[in-house]
C-alpha cells in the first residue's frame, strides 16, 4: 500500500489531501496540531487529546484523494507556519497503523542569508567576544600547539569530533602555560607572538577557554591569527542552554553533539528537561513504573502521539547514559542541571503512579497545552511518598548539587475542586492556589537543602503568601525579565531566559515557510542580543543575576536534526549575552559574526538557519 498526504494553509483553515493506491475502508486519520483541533469537513472527530486528534473518514477508493478540512478549536489561533500543520500523521485501520508522508517539508529551511556587513576593524571573529583585545604587529601562522598538557586533551578531542584539524601536533607552535593566582577560575590571558603562544590562567577552566579561543580563531581566520594579547573573563558564572527531552527524546549522541557546540561558545550549563506531561525519561530505582510506563507515547501508550509523536516514539535515559553525558560534560567544563517538573506538567506521572490526585476532586483543570488534570495534589500522601525519594535520587545522579523542580504553568483553578486541598488550606493558613503551590515547593526545597542540594525552579515558584519556594532557590525568569527583577529584589538569585529573546523554539520570522512557535513573537538573530540581563532601571539586582540561558522546547521537534537550525546561529546570541560586557555586541555585529561562524558550523555538519 502506498499512501499520499499533503497539507496546506488556506486562510484560517488547514486543507489535507489523503490518498491511497488501494481501496481503504473507513480509516481513522490520526495527527497532532500545536493545539486542540476541530473538523470543518471531510470526517468526524472521534477522539481528541490536547493537540492530538482522531478523525473517522469515509472509505477511500483506490487512486482517489480525500479532502479533510481542519481548524484550530480556539478561533483566535491561526496556522502560523508549516509547524502548525498536522505532524506525525498516520492512518489507523483496525489494529493496523500506517504512517502518512510528512505532507510538507520538515524543520527549518535553509535560505539565502541577509547581507552581513564586514566586521568592524580590529574585531576578532570570535563568539563570545573577549573582554579585552590588544593587538600588536605581526601574524602567527597557527595550525596546532606542540604542548602535551593534559588540560588541552578535551579541546583536541573536540576538534577531531568537529571534523577540524587536530589541535595538537608535535611540530606545532610552542605553548607555555602559566599559573596566575590573581585571575578568577574561568579567566585567562592569551598572548600571541610570531614565534609562540602563552596562556596564563588560574586552573583548568581558564586553560580550557583559552584553548577554545585559539581553536576557534584558527577556524574562523584560516590559521592566520593576529599577534596581540587577549585578557578575558565571563560576565556571568551561569551560561546555559536548555533542552526539552520530554516532548522529544533526543539521542545521547545528539546531546553530546550539542555539548561540543556549547563548548565552542564557552557555555557551561546544560539544563536537562527530562520530565513533562508527555514522559519521565530518567531511569530511577525508587520509581521504576514512572519511566517504564511513560518512555513511549503513541498507540497503546498512556499518552497518545501529541506534538508529532506519531504511531510510537520516545525512549529513556539509562544510568549508563547519564554517566556518558556527565563524562563528556565534565571534560568540556559543562555542568548538568536536571529538571523533574512538578507540580504541574505532570500528566504522565499521574497516569503512571496511583494516588497523586484527590479522588474527591470535582474540578476541571486544563493546562495551556490542553491537558486535563495534569497537576499533582500536595494533600495526597502518595505525592510525598513519590516526590521526596525521587528528587533525592535524581539530584544524587548529578554532581552539580542543584535540582530544578519545575513549577511553571499551573492550570487556572488548580486544586479548586479538591476537598483534601481545602483541608490543607485550613490547616496551613493558605488562601489561594499560589499559596498552596508555594507551600508545596518550600517543603520540597527544604528537604533538598537538608541534603546539601540547592533547589531551582521557574519564576512561578516565588508566588505565594509565605514567599514561595525560598530556601536559597535559583529562579529562572522566562515570561520576561519583570518576574526575575521582582524575585531578585526579594532575595532570590535569578537566571534570565526571557522567551522574547532566548526561546529558540520560536520561529525566526513570520514567513509561513518558516518553522517554529509564535506565542512570544518571532526571534530573529538580532533580537537575541537586543536586551540586557540586568535591565536598565534595575541595576540594583546585578549581584543577584546569576546568568543567562537559551531554551529549546520539544513541541517543535519531531526528529533530532530539527534542533540544529533552531539553535544555530541564535545560540551565538546566548553566548554573547552570557559572557560579554553589557552592550558589547550589537545585532548587526552579531550578524557579521554569524557569517564568520558559518563555515565552522558547516565543517561540523551542523545545520543552520542561514536566513535568520
Amino acid at each position: 500500500m502506498k499512501l499520499s498526504f499533503s497539507s496546506r494553509v488556506v486562510g484560517a483553515e488547514i486543507h489535507c489531501d489523503i490518498g491511497s493506491d488501494v481501496a481503504v475502508s473507513a480509516p481513522i486519520f490520526c495527527f497532532s496540531l500545536m493545539a486542540a483541533p476541530r473538523v470543518i469537513s471531510g470526517g468526524t472527530l472521534v477522539n481528541r487529546f490536547a493537540g492530538f486528534a482522531e478523525v473517522a473518514l469515509p472509505d477511500i477508493a483506490a487512486g482517489a484523494v480525500h479532502k479533510v478540512v481542519l481548524a484550530y478549536d480556539n478561533r483566535e489561533y491561526r496556522p502560523r507556519n508549516r509547524l502548525w500543520l498536522p505532524q506525525g500523521a498516520y492512518l489507523k485501520m483496525g489494529k493496523t497503523c500506517l504512517p502518512l508522508p510528512p505532507g510538507t517539508a520538515q524543520g527549518v529551511l535553509p535560505a539565502e542569508p541577509p547581507l552581513a556587513q564586514p566586521l568592524p576593524g580590529g574585531t576578532l571573529p570570535l563568539v563570545p567576544r573577549p573582554q579585552n583585545w590588544s593587538p600588536s604587529k605581526g601574524t602567527l601562522q597557527f595550525f596546532a600547539v606542540s604542548s602535551l598538557d593534559q588540560r588541552l586533551d578535551a579541546v583536541n578531542d573536540l576538534a577531531q569530533r568537529a571534523h577540524f584539524a587536530p589541535f595538537r601536533d608535535d611540530s606545532g607552535t610552542p605553548l607555555t602555560i602559566l599559573e596566575d593566582p590573581d585571575l578568577t577560575s574561568e579567566a585567562y590571558r592569551l598572548e600571541v607572538t610570531t614565534t609562540g603562544l602563552t596562556i596564563a590562567a588560574n586552573g583548568p577552566a581558564g586553560v580550557h577557554y583559552a584553548a577554545i579561543t585559539l581553536l576557534t580563531l584558527r577556524e574562523t581566520m584560516g590559521g592566520q591569527i593576529p599577534c596581540g594579547t587577549i585578557s578575558d573573563s565571563p560576565r556571568f558564572g551561569y551560561r546555559g542552554q536548555h533542552l526539552d527531552c520530554a516532548r522529544h527524546f533526543f539521542s545521547v549522541d545528539t546531546i553530546l553533539r550539542l555539548f561540543d557546540l556549547m563548548a565552542l561558545l564557552k557555555l557551561n550549563r546544560f539544563h536537562w528537561h527530562v520530565a513533562d506531561d508527555e514522559a519521565f525519561r530518567l531511569e530511577v530505582s525508587c520509581a521504576p513504573a514512572l519511566w517504564q510506563k511513560t518512555a513511549f507515547r503513541g498507540e497503546g501508550c498512556l499518552v497518545p502521539g501529541v506534538f508529532g509523536g506519531g504511531i510510537r516514539s520516545g525512549g529513556t535515559y539509562s544510568k549508563a547514559d547519564v554517566a556518558t553525558i556527565l563524562a563528556r560534560a565534565a571534560a568540556l567544563q559543562i555542568e548538568v542541571l536536571p529538571e523533574i517538573e512538578i507540580p504541574a506538567h505532570s500528566f504522565a506521572m499521574i497516569k503512571a503512579v496511583p494516588g497523586l490526585r484527590d479522588p474527591g476532586d470535582n474540578g476541571e483543570e486544563r493546562s495551556v497545552q490542553g491537558y486535563l488534570d495534569n497537576i499533582v495534589n500536595p494533600a495526597m500522601p502518595a505525592t510525598w511518598a513519590l516526590l521526596e525519594p525521587l528528587m533525592l535520587e535524581v539530584a544524587g545522579l548529578f554532581p552539580m548539587g542543584t535540582l530544578h523542580l519545575g513549577c511553571d504553568e499551573a492550570p487556572h483553578g488548580a486544586w479548586s475542586g479538591s476537598p483534601a486541598v481545602a483541608e490543607l488550606k485550613r490547616a496551613e493558613d493558605l488562601d489561594t492556589s499560589d499559596d498552596v503551590q508555594g507551600w508545596m515547593m518550600a517543603r520540597l526545597a527544604a528537604t533538598l537543602v537538608a541534603n546539601d542540594i540547592r533547589p531551582a525552579a521557574w519564576e512561578e515558584a516565588a508566588k505565594g503568601k509565605n514567599g514561595g519556594i525560598g530556601n536559597g532557590a535559583l529562579l529562572f525568569s522566562w515570561t520576561g525579565q519583570g518576574p526575575g527583577v521582582e524575585a531578585a529584589r526579594r532575595g532570590y538569585d535569578v537566571v534570565m531566559c526571557p522567551a522574547q529573546n532566548a526561546y529558540f523554539d520560536l520561529a525566526y520570522t513570520a514567513d509561513p515557510n518558516d518553522w517554529g512557535a509564535a506565542w512570544a513573537g518571532h526571534l530573529p538573530l538580532e533580537k537575541t542580543v537586543a536586551w540586557d540581563p540586568v535591565p536598565a532601571g534595575a541595576e540594583d539586582i546585578a549581584p543577584r543575576v546569576a546568568g543567562v540561558q537559551g531554551c529549546l522546547w520539544g513541541e517543535v521537534v519531531t526528529e533530532d536534526w530539527q534542533m540544529e537550525a533552531l539553535l544555530a546561529p541564535r545560540i551565538l546570541g546566548t553566548a554573547t549575552k552570557a559572557w560579554e560586557s553589557a552592550g558589547a555586541t550589537s545585532g548587526s555585529v552579531l550578524r557579521s559574526l554569524a557569517a564568520a561562524y558559518g563555515p565552522v558550523l558547516d565543517q561540523m555538519a551542523w545545520r543552520r538557519h542561514k536566513g535568520a
